[in-house]
């Protein structure tokens, strides 16, 4: 018994640097804790799901009088918006329609607009291909004093019924309910979100199981605002808006702008703004974005 209470002090005395190593590689191997994020310094952010980052983004440049031809679109939006803002009741939002008709132009613009007047507010911008991560930014976000509008552009679902799991559960919000301080907003070219040619890729059973998944999902969004094609005085109005506000004094204005449109192949309010872009450098007049 004595021979072994002699050997303790000498093998603590060889253990111990080991286990100090030990110890550090655990610290160097262990992940850091999560920082809180910082919504102080700006106003629109965009997610990075795998850093968990929010980066901080500038200002949209574009005020919404300036999107011409969508007053009923602007009108519903907006109204929804500023319900959010003031913890009223308020609806997710799917905002649906042909390619740059002003659907991802309209959340930001109606978002700027409103931030002037709610400081507290926020926008987070998510990619489509990060579906799956908003349960867990979603449940990130509601321990959070901030409101936050999540802007999505372009969403589908073309990997199947698993990605619409994710989003209906991050809308459902699990046992705790939906985070009241979050407004999910989603642009598509589709109102049901599912691509056709994935309908017709599957078997009937796996096709039809899907849809409905997935128009399950839609369901999930109250407020669903169509945009239509622009026809031609509308894309004539909105260049005529544009020209007017910058400054832009060309001759034959209407027919540059429809000849723009033709290269093109059609009409829309992205079209309008590239149409001016190209129309302002001509002239040397700097632009806002």
């Amino acid at each position: 018994m004595r021979a072994r209470e002699g050997m303790e002090p000498h093998m603590t005395d060889a253990i111990a640097p080991l286990l100090a190593r030990i110890a550090d590689a655990l610290e160097r191997l262990a992940p850091p804790a999560p920082r809180a994020p910082d919504f102080s310094g700006a106003r629109l952010f965009r997610h990075e799901s795998a850093s968990g980052a929010f980066v901080a983004a500038q200002d949209y440049p574009l005020s919404l009088d300036l999107l011409v031809g969508i007053d009923r679109q602007k009108a519903r939006f907006v109204e929804n918006l500023r319900r959010f803002a003031e913890g009223l009741p308020s609806n997710h939002v799917l905002l649906w329609g042909v390619r740059g008709t002003g659907k991802s132009s309209v959340t930001k613009a109606a978002f700027m607009a409103m931030a002037e007047t709610y400081p507290d507010l926020k926008l987070v911008e998510v990619d489509r291909d990060e579906v799956a991560a908003l349960p867990p930014l979603f449940d990130l976000l509601r321990a959070r004093p901030e409101r936050f509008v999540v802007l999505c552009d372009d969403l589908s679902f073309e990997d199947g019924a698993a990605a619409a799991k994710a989003l209906k559960s991050a809308l459902e919000g699990g046992v705790s309910g939906p985070p009241e301080n979050v407004l999910f907003v989603a642009t598509s070219n589709r109102r049901h979100l599912m691509p056709r040619n994935h309908v017709e890729s599957q078997g009937a059973i796996a096709a039809a199981e899907n849809a409905e998944e997935e128009m399950s999902v839609s369901d999930r969004f109250g407020l669903w605002i169509g945009f239509p094609p622009m026809d031609q005085a509308t894309y004539l109005a909105a260049i005529r808006s544009y020209a007017a506000r910058f400054g832009l004094d060309a001759a034959d204005l209407d027919r540059r702008a429809l000849q723009w449109s033709q290269m093109r192949g059609g009409r829309s309010g992205r079209v309008a703004w590239q149409f001016v872009r190209d129309l302002a450098g001509e002239l040397g007049v700097g632009l806002p974005g």
